[in-house]
């Protein structure tokens, strides 16, 4: 029978104990990551969201809490009370922030008991999604997923104090809506009252923020949900969250800078990372250029090289015709990649695919030149001047698409993105910030013979 909790109150996180607390009566509240048993004396890791407290339990000390303790099992609900005191010699672990501490244990209350858990809850553990999905409560107690909330609330915290200093009002915008053309297809909600009937989900605020400049309200801001009805992506999901804001009386550096001093303070305050108040800015037509698309990572290199000129009515009818119907024809160089096998690049020509592209050429650069098969389609002199714009060298990767602009930028750029985390080349410490200027308002879809709008026209 599991035992009540009673009149005990909680003190500390278990994550929060250090040798400033040596001496210090403690009551902990959590779970029990793990539980060994050395010889008589029990051991236990107390986890909480905020980390975890080794608790150390001797029989000569409290009988009757060694002997519950001697029942407990991994994600048992428990509370303890006890002194906190520091590790023996040889035994702290500089790993943990409560690693030159442990609490021995004079009291203990088992709240509630747990069957054996269907995967480790251990970070270093790798399960697959649809478990976790299926146990979201255990998977929510992974310390990874637990320091991601905590992050997010800090993140938004942050924001607001932010924006409140700078004399913006959050303001909640209706979630019933109208349906109103935007970027994407809405959800719908049928009405009750009016059969027949149906509201919209938001894709934006964006018609309810123009209404309060209308009215007045020059500075609004909203942290708020956004539902777009669209297949999945890596940077697409049909629920999620966006720092909604909306400026009178200003320019656009205006809103730039104040953009840059909401991020600079959310990096500082939150991870304690220094990013430059001034970030870079790019145009529109330079990004798709250099990198395919209008949001290129740039910690790595890796850019795209137009080839169109040299290879204009070239042998191989692929890249001339596509020059010839007014297309281009644009390559990347994978440094030292050459070691890439067949099923390797097979993949990454599947992978262009699903942004239109009809295939991928590649070359890799050998001690005898070219091994590829579109290598013989060339004359010496189209090969030496590919390999100088391509700065290609021995154990090279080079790989080609051509296409219409649109296709090959896009294709491109998204597998220069995709390289760079298969090859591990940006660094996850180094952030580099730039804002993209000058998009165009419209451009033409082939698909449903009209001007689309290239990005939503108010943001």
């Amino acid at each position: 029978m599991n035992d009540a909790l009673g009149n005990w109150k909680r003190t500390h996180y278990c994550g929060d104990l250090t040798s400033d607390n040596i001496g210090k009566e403690v009551c902990l509240m959590g779970w029990v990551q793990r539980r060994r048993d050395h010889g008589g004396l029990i051991f236990i890791d107390l986890r909480d969201r905020e980390g975890i407290t080794q608790l150390a339990l001797d029989p000569d000390r409290d009988p009757e809490a060694h002997a519950k303790a001697d029942r407990i099992r991994n994600e048992f609900v428990i509370a303890v009370k006890g002194t906190i005191s520091p590790r023996p010699e040889g035994t702290i672990n500089p790993k943990m922030k409560t690693g030159e501490v442990e609490m021995e244990v004079s009291e203990l209350r088992i709240l509630n008991t747990s069957k054996t858990p269907p995967f480790l809850l251990d970070d270093h553990v790798e399960v697959a999604e649809n478990i976790r999905l299926k146990h979201r409560y255990l998977d929510l107690r992974r310390p990874a997923l637990q320091k991601n909330m905590i992050l997010r609330h800090n993140v938004t915290k942050t924001v607001r104090n932010y924006l409140d200093e700078n004399g913006f009002l959050e303001i909640e915008t209706p979630v019933l809506n109208k349906s109103t053309p935007e970027g994407a297809r809405d959800f719908l909600v049928p009405s009750r009252v009016n059969g027949g009937n149906f509201f919209a989900l938001p894709q934006s605020p964006q018609l309810f923020k123009q209404l309060l400049m209308v009215s007045g309200y020059d500075r609004y801001c909203q942290i708020v949900k956004c539902f777009r009805d669209e297949d999945l992506r890596a940077d697409r999901q049909p629920e999620f969250t966006q720092i909604d804001c909306e400026m009178s009386f200003v320019d656009c550096d205006d809103v730039i800078t104040i953009m840059e001093g909401m991020i600079a303070r959310v990096f500082k305050e939150t991870i304690g990372v220094d990013v430059p108040a001034k970030m870079a800015r790019m145009t529109y037509a330079e990004a798709l250029n250099r990198f395919g698309v209008d949001n290129p990572d740039l910690r790595f290199d890796l850019e795209l090289v137009e080839l169109s000129s040299i290879v204009d009515g070239c042998g191989f009818k692929v890249f001339a015709d596509a020059v010839k119907n007014g297309g281009m024809v644009k390559a990347i160089n994978a440094k030292k990649c050459a070691t890439f096998s067949r099923k390797d690049l097979d993949n990454l020509t599947d992978f262009v695919k699903i942004y239109g592209a009809k295939g991928l050429a590649w070359v890799k650069m050998t001690e005898d030149g070219w091994q590829s098969p579109i290598g013989k389609f060339f004359t010496p002199e189209e090969l030496e001047q590919i390999n100088q714009a391509m700065d290609a060298e021995v154990g090279d990767l080079l790989m080609f698409v051509a296409d219409t602009t649109a296709i090959t930028n896009e294709a491109l750029g998204r597998l220069r993105g995709h390289l760079g985390q298969k090859l591990g080349l940006a660094d996850k410490d180094n952030y580099q910030f730039v804002w993209i200027t000058d998009f165009p308002l419209l451009e033409w879809d082939g698909e449903t013979r009209r001007h689309m709008a290239v990005h939503h026209p108010f943001t």
